[in-house]
């Protein structure tokens, strides 16, 4: 009796051989004879990887279900520009040198509390009366991001020159010298938040179907909906604190989800999107650290390729439409 798995779970058998395969790359590629020094420095950065990969795809994937919008990512609700706002005003009154020699686990602890709480606050006030305010947290979300953006600038204008240098040092993605307390705090946070979702699955799957549909088969939408910006606030705002903002990854690992996982059972898109999360933040680092020889960065090369990404995708879907 032949047995033969279905499509979905050798896709997935594949993406974890491939993951596995260049993490293995990563972490033994150009060693020069000192395998266990480079395994203890390169394995930090694998760990971060899967951490970043996991938050990423899970709140975005999570994200876009509850918009029924696929351009759209939980960094439109301003958190980008909210980390940048903490550490900019932290720059500016601590100073660079203290905030680079300290590191201290409150301020790690700070960014994620304020990022994760002011997205629910928004979602109380605005989602407890009709589910069409969604659309005006999107909107309030892009508005304070601009707020925020603004200010930064602002205060980046009046810092001091060697200041503000060491604080872009901080602004770009980067997941070289990471603290090893901040990534086991990271880890606790993005592993419990990503069990809840994955543990809502279902109630995910009806919400694909929309918000009327959900609310007849029995969903209180509003506390779902609160809930679930909750978590992906959570897990975006942890993502940011621990190795800074990433803006195309979640757009480009959710949206390639979609298309090698054409379905709507969300436990199937979320290990694909995690899984093309880590082989895209494995093969980015890669290139930064062994083609480009650390002359540009991840964030770098993330943009380039979201940003085309996006703009072939904005193409397809208008020419689809005609």
């Amino acid at each position: 009796m032949k047995f033969s798995l279905p499509k979905k779970e050798l896709l997935l058998i594949s993406l974890s051989i491939l993951a596995l395969l260049l993490c293995g790359l990563y972490l033994t590629y150009n060693t020069y004879g000192n395998i266990q020094f480079a395994l203890m420095l390169r394995g930090k950065k694998v760990a971060a990887f899967v951490l970043v990969a996991l938050a990423t795809g899970m709140a975005t994937v999570s994200f876009q279900t509850m918009t029924q919008n696929q351009f759209l990512t939980p960094n439109i609700l301003g958190l980008d520009s909210m980390y940048v706002l903490i550490q900019t005003i932290l720059f500016f009154v601590i100073g660079g040198v203290n905030m680079l020699s300290q590191e201290q686990t409150s301020i790690f602890l700070l960014s994620i509390l304020l990022m994760a709480l002011s997205s629910l606050l928004l979602a109380k006030v605005l989602l407890k009366r009709r589910q069409n305010d969604r659309f005006i947290l999107l909107m309030l979300g892009m508005i304070f991001g601009t707020l925020f953006s603004s200010t930064s600038n602002f205060l980046q204008v009046m810092m001091d020159p060697n200041e503000y240098d060491l604080l872009q040092g901080r602004l770009f993605a980067s997941f070289s010298n990471i603290n090893t307390t901040h990534l086991g705090l990271a880890a606790g946070i993005i592993l419990l938040g990503s069990f809840i979702l994955f543990a809502v699955n279902r109630y995910l799957d009806v919400l694909h179907l929309g918000g009327d549909q959900a609310t007849n088969l029995g969903i209180s939408l509003n506390t779902f909906q609160i809930l679930l910006l909750f978590l992906v606030s959570l897990l975006t705002g942890t993502a940011t604190a621990l190795v800074g903002p990433i803006t195309f990854l979640g757009f480009i690992v959710a949206n390639i989800s979609y298309q090698l996982m054409p379905t709507y059972r969300h436990s199937y898109l979320f290990p694909t999107a995690i899984l093309l999360g880590i082989i895209f933040l494995v093969g980015s680092q890669f290139l930064v650290e062994q083609v480009f020889h650390l002359k540009t960065t991840v964030s770098v090369v993330t943009q380039f390729v979201g940003g085309l990404y996006f703009i072939g995708k904005i193409i397809y879907e208008r020419r689809r439409q005609r």
